[in-house]
């Protein structure tokens, strides 16, 4: 179903929730959201909906997947960017990395670690601070 998406600094600034099996209606709002609004968005955290879980889901070279309660638990090479929000107007300037590596839950609950690199990366980071409460 897709969602109405969620303005308010006060509820994105909080940080979220860890998700489990029982989120998985969740992150297919999440999925249904992403896909209504993908001309100008390539990736979504649930508080963007209204539901502080640590999901998010993204476009990776056009093909969209999801994490469950991410972790970047490595990154190189610092860059400044500057990003825009769905949920935020204007633009604003942010430290991200090239090269991450991401710890995250899969939909079935399993345990997974994946290298990003480039434009997925910085949406993963972007994605990631809704998780932590973070506004760019």
């Amino acid at each position: 179903m897709v969602r109405p998406i969620m303005h308010d600094p006060l509820f994105l600034s909080q940080p979220s929730q860890s998700a489990s099996a029982a989120d998985l209606s969740v992150l297919t709002d999440l999925v249904d959201t992403l896909m209504y609004h993908r001309k100008g968005c390539v990736g979504m955290a649930a508080n963007m909906i209204g539901v502080r879980k640590r999901i998010i889901a993204f476009d990776d070279a056009g093909m969209i997947k999801t994490m469950l309660n991410p972790e970047i638990i490595a990154k190189s090479g610092e860059y400044e960017a500057e990003e825009g929000c769905l949920s935020l107007m204007g633009t604003r300037k942010t430290k991200r990395y090239e090269k991450i590596t991401v710890r995250f839950d899969n939909a079935f609950g399993q345990k997974q670690t994946q290298q990003f690199s480039g434009w997925t990366a910085q949406i993963i980071q972007h994605e990631i601070d809704h998780c932590n409460g973070i506004l760019i």
